[in-house]
Formats: C-alpha cells, sequence, structure tokens
C-alpha cells in the first residue's frame, strides 16, 4: 500500500493549550506568516512546507540562514499547523449522552465532600454546660440551686460553664440551714473549677466529641483545633492530589480517594480518644479534597468548552453545596455524633459502582502514549451519543513529533520576579486567604447563631446556589475587580451592620448573616477566574496553584475566628467584617482583566493600580494590542 503523502495526513494533535503559542501582540512571526500560507497552498504542494526550525530564516529576509528557534517559538510554530484534543472529538458534540452522564456522575460524587466538609459543625458542636454537682453533696435543694456562680453574658445573667462555688462550704451552709443570698452573700464565697465533670445540655446535641471527652473550658481549645487540622490535612491532599492523578490516571485516584475519605470516616466512628478521632479526621481532609480536585480535573478534561464553565459552578459547585445542605437534615434526626458519622458514610459507598460508568480522561492516556485506550473511550462516547466516530482518531506517529517540543522552565520565584508581579502576587495572597477565612468561619459559625442549629446550617448552605448563580452572571458581562470589591463590600459591610441590631431581633441579625456568606461565597467563587486572568500561560498554573495554597491557610486559621465569639458574640463579625471589607478595597487597586488579552509573559502584565482606582474603566486596549477572548475554563470553587 502506499504510503499517505505527508501533507494529507491528519495534523497531529497538541498537548499544550494553544495559548500558550499565540504570538506577542504587534508581532507577525514568520512561522505564523509560513503557516498561514501553507494552508493555502495545494495539498500536494511540499515546496511550501519548511520546518519550523527554518521558519527563522524569513525573518532576517535570507533562505539560508536557518538558526533554531527557541521552545516557545517552536510550539508556536507547531501549534498553527496542529488540531488540539477538542478539534480532533469535535464530532462527539459538546452535549450528548455521554456528556451529560459524565457531568451528573462526576457532580453527584461530590456530595459527600459536602458532608465531609462541614460535618465538624455538628460533630464538634459545643453545647450549653455547666460544672456538675454530685448528689452525694448532701445540698438543700436551694443551695443545689444556687451552686453555680452567675455570668453577665450578652446582657443576661447564665450559669458559669467552667466553676462552682467551693462544695465543702456550700455543704457546711446547707447543714446550718443558712439561706443563699439572705444569709450568705454569694458573692464572697470562694470559687473552685469543675472537679466532678460537667453536666452538658441536650437539647441540640445528644452527644458530640465535646461532650464525649470533655472538651470545654481548659481543653476547649482543642474543638478549634479540631477544625483546623481537617483543612490542615485538606492542605497536605491539594499537595499531593495533582501529582498523584498525573502519574497514575484520573480514575483511579478518584476513586483511591473517595475509599480515602469513606473508609477512615467510618474509623472515625471507633474512636477511643481525641486525639485519635483528629488523627483519622487529617486523613479525612486529604481525601476530601484529593476527591474533590481530581473529580474537576477529570471532568474538565472529558467535557467541551463550552460544557466545562457550566459543570466548574453549576455543577460542581452546586452539588457540594447540596451536600451541605443534607448535612443538618441528618444532624437534625441523628443527634448522636458516633451514629451521625456512620450516616454520613455510607453515602461513600454508593459511589462504588460509578466505577463502571466514568472513564479514565482519553487526554491523560494521550500524555502517556496509550491512544488505543483513548481511542476505544472515544468511540464508546460516539455510539453512545449515536454519532459516527472515524477510524483513526489519533495518529501515534505524527503525536511522537512533538516530542522535541518542550516548554520553557518556569519556577515559583518568577511569580516575584519583578516589583509590578510581586505586588499583584502578594495581594492575590492576600485576597485569597482573608475571603477564604470569612467563607468557612461563617460556616462554621452556624450553631452559635440565635435560633435553631440545624435550620441556620441549611440557611447557610442554601444561601450559596444562588451565590455561585450569581457569580456566574457577573463573570460573563462585567470587569472583574469590580465585581468581586463589590461583593466582598457588600459581605464585609453587613456583617458590620449586626453590631447595630438589638438582642431581640435576632431573625433580623440571622438575615444579615447570610447576606454577608453570600456576598463572600460569590466572591470567592470568581477568584479562579480573575487570578488565572491575570498571569501569563506559563505561570497561570502556578500562580492559581499558590493562591489555592493561601485560601487553604485561611480555613486553618478561621476556626480561630469562630472562637473569639466564647469571649463576645459580637467579636467575630467585627474582625471578619473589617478584613472583608479591607480587601475588597484592595482589590480595587488589581489590574483589570475583563475584555483584555490574556498575557503571555511576565512583561505584557498589566500594572498595579495606584491612581483613579475608584474611575470606571472597561478594561478595553487599543485594537492593535488587543483581542476578545473567551474567559479561562477553570474552577470556580470554595475549596
Amino acid at each position: 500500500m502506499q504510503a499517505t503523502p505527508q501533507c494529507l495526513r491528519p495534523r497531529p494533535w497538541c498537548p499544550w493549550p494553544l495559548s500558550a503559542y499565540s504570538p506577542a501582540p504587534g508581532v507577525r512571526s514568520a512561522e505564523v506568516r509560513l503557516s498561514r500560507s501553507r494552508s493555502n497552498a495545494p495539498a500536494g504542494s511540499g515546496a511550501a512546507r519548511p520546518g519550523p526550525e527554518r521558519a527563522a530564516s524569513l525573518r532576517e529576509g535570507g533562505a539560508g540562514r536557518a538558526r533554531p528557534l527557541p521552545a516557545v517559538a517552536r510550539c508556536r510554530a507547531a501549534a498553527e499547523s496542529m488540531r488540539d484534543y477538542e478539534e480532533v472529538t469535535a464530532f462527539l458534540g459538546e452535549w450528548g449522552l455521554f456528556q451529560r452522564l459524565i457531568f451528573f456522575l462526576l457532580s453527584a460524587s461530590i456530595i459527600p465532600n459536602g458532608f465531609n466538609g462541614m460535618s465538624v459543625v455538628f460533630l464538634a458542636g459545643t453545647p450549653e454546660h455547666r460544672c456538675r454537682v454530685p448528689g452525694a453533696a448532701n445540698l438543700s435543694s436551694a443551695w443545689r440551686n444556687h451552686s453555680i456562680p452567675l455570668l453577665l453574658r450578652d446582657g443576661r445573667e447564665v450559669p458559669d460553664s467552667c466553676h462552682r462555688y467551693r462544695l465543702a462550704a456550700v455543704a457546711n451552709f446547707s447543714a446550718l440551714g443558712l439561706e443563699p443570698g439572705r444569709d450568705v452573700d454569694l458573692g464572697q464565697l470562694e470559687q473552685e473549677s469543675c472537679l466532678d465533670g460537667w453536666e452538658f445540655s441536650q437539647d441540640v446535641f445528644q452527644s458530640t466529641i465535646v461532650t464525649e471527652w470533655n472538651l470545654v473550658c481548659e481543653d476547649d481549645w482543642r474543638t478549634p483545633l479540631t477544625a483546623s487540622l481537617f483543612f490542615v490535612g485538606v492542605l497536605c491532599g491539594s499537595f499531593v492530589s495533582g501529582q498523584l492523578s498525573d502519574r497514575f490516571g484520573r480514575k483511579r485516584i478518584l476513586f483511591a480517594t473517595m475509599a480515602v475519605q469513606t473508609g477512615f470516616s467510618f474509623l472515625q466512628i471507633f474512636s477511643i480518644n481525641w486525639e485519635m478521632f483528629t488523627v483519622l479526621f487529617v486523613i479525612v481532609g486529604m481525601g476530601q479534597i484529593s476527591n474533590y480536585v481530581v473529580a474537576f480535573i477529570l471532568g474538565a478534561e472529558i467535557l467541551g468548552k463550552s460544557v466545562r464553565i457550566v459543570f466548574s459552578t453549576l455543577g460542581v459547585c452546586t452539588f457540594f453545596a447540596l451536600g451541605y445542605m443534607l448535612l443538618p437534615l441528618f444532624a437534625y434526626f441523628i443527634r448522636d455524633w458516633r451514629m451521625l458519622l456512620l450516616a454520613l458514610t455510607l453515602p461513600g459507598v454508593l459511589c462504588v459502582p460509578l466505577w463502571w460508568f466514568i472513564p479514565e480522561s482519553p487526554r491523560w492516556l494521550i500524555s502517556q502514549k496509550r491512544f488505543k485506550e483513548a481511542e476505544e473511550i472515544i468511540q464508546k462516547a460516539a455510539k453512545m451519543n449515536n454519532v459516527a466516530a472515524p477510524a483513526v482518531i489519533f495518529d501515534p506517529v505524527e503525536l511522537q513529533e512533538l516530542d522535541s517540543l518542550k516548554q520553557p522552565k518556569v519556577f515559583i520565584l518568577d511569580l516575584f520576579k519583578t516589583w509590578n508581579v510581586a505586588k499583584i502576587t502578594i495581594m492575590s495572597l492576600l485576597l485569597w486567604m482573608l475571603t477564604s477565612v470569612g467563607y468557612f468561619a461563617l460556616s462554621l459559625n452556624v450553631p452559635n447563631l440565635h435560633g435553631d442549629a440545624y435550620l441556620n446550617c441549611f440557611l447557610s448552605a442554601l444561601i450559596e446556589v444562588p451565590a455561585y448563580v450569581m457569580a456566574w452572571l457577573l463573570l460573563r458581562k462585567l470587569p472583574r475587580r469590580y465585581i468581586i470589591a463589590g461583593v466582598l463590600c457588600f459581605g464585609g459591610g453587613v456583617l458590620l451592620l449586626i453590631q447595630l441590631v438589638p438582642l431581640d431581633y435576632s431573625y433580623l441579625s440571622i438575615g444579615l448573616v447570610m447576606l454577608g456568606k453570600f456576598g463572600v461565597t460569590s466572591a470567592f467563587s470568581m477568584l479562579y477566574v480573575f487570578t488565572a486572568e491575570l498571569y501569563p500561560t506559563l505561570v497561570r498554573n502556578m500562580a492559581v496553584g499558590i493562591a489555592s495554597m493561601a485560601s487553604r491557610v485561611g480555613s486553618i486559621i478561621a476556626p480561630y475566628f469562630v472562637y473569639l465569639g466564647s469571649y463576645n458574640r459580637l467579636l467575630p463579625y467585627i474582625v471578619m467584617g473589617s478584613l472583608t471589607v479591607l480587601i475588597g478595597i484592595v482589590t480595587l487597586f488589581f489590574p483589570e482583566s475583563f475584555g483584555v488579552t490574556l498575557p503571555e509573559t511576565l512583561e505584557q502584565m498589566q500594572k498595579v493600580k495606584c491612581n483613579c482606582i475608584f474611575r470606571f474603566r472597561s478594561g478595553k486596549k487599543p485594537k492593535d494590542s488587543m483581542k476578545k477572548e473567551e474567559n479561562p475554563k477553570v474552577l470556580i470553587t470554595t475549596f
């Protein structure tokens, strides 16, 4: 059989985004002109197809002085004559049965993340408590009722949670027949700690890890530490999940992390002390974020570009919120923490059958040179969508020609290469960290609100759905820094108003908290898009990853903002509101990215706005230096 001419072979798939190879604004490179002349040349014209290495000679005006091009230039030249993965698989369509199945199954796999991500709200809830007075103390009913000192808290007197009057003195007064308050001045009595333990109210929780291991008073620091260590596990998991999925495959790591999350949650039920529970909780956090990240990566690589942004917002985020909404429903009917944890673990087992319906990422298989397996998946998808697929989808011979095309290496220090880039990076880290603090502190603080803790938790989860929808709508039409600054200042501002609400208007306070959660959640969901648009292609993933790490740090310290409420009910809202408004104002100093060409080099990054930050600008640039681009299809998520 006669070999297919080179000019008639299918163009190979390029493993890197085409935006990485686009020429700099205003530069009409020789290799671009060359590729266009090739595309217009006759099919059999081989003379019009010199390789990209020789294209540099045209730049000098000569035909004989060929110089090797740098890696980026070679990739640009190659990209002009290549089809990317989405072009190769365009025959599948965007929203066939295969895509719908992947969309909903991967989104459904996120529901258990909503359980585990916020379960500490009920597992480590602290009910009202007071020192236990043993029945053997032989006290009169009057002295038993007055054995606990009263404290003034939030304008009302409440029993002291950590002290009682010295039991020996109280028993002596009771034996002498003296009456408290009339014969004995209670303010002059000596106090002691809760030597016989505590009595916990069961109005809200039947049992939690706090009541199980007495994590109150001098040990109350362990409660916020429990939540913080869970987020330490999230931080560690975010480090390794991407590397593991790159090494072993998306599908394997997705289900392995599901097993870790479910298995170690089950082991927590048998915890014999707080230390064992916390260590297992760290591992659950590692599995939780790894499952979340890998599910997104797998969906983003399988779904088409028009569906990917919807998957990232209304798919992944909304199903996480759905799991979050189901959490208080389980907790309301199951008040014992061990049985609640069992109920939250069982849905993870239901994800096991998904192994036979969710395929491996064809993009990852291609990167591993497993072309046959990738083609089999695409062929099955075509059959499911009832469309005809080409006999040969990927050409391994031409794919191997890309092995010599390498991207330049970048390092984390490149994010601080110049003073302008360093300022953008530092502001991005602060923006991510403080927004994360506001989101998680408001989520973890719902049991401390007035009213029913279960209803408040449900409302806190429910408000996230319109927040995600609002973020998606705003990102489509409006400048980034103005909408992010606007929702942050709105969220922080309503939190500051809580201190002005009288105690009798508790429902108004709850409404303001939910509006604050709406603003912070909406801003949090926009940060991935905004950060990805600010940085050039070569460091974009690194920049988003480092900023995401800053958000993990914010989630680790968030429980201690909630802990401030033990000193003053309004203090968490004052601190969170002030920091949220502050970072909203700082956001106005960022350069605008809406409608602006994505930068290709660090030198092309826009300058920090130091003057006239309150003047509305559309972000448009001269026509010779910009062009409209689609927004990066990146993850919009709270984790």
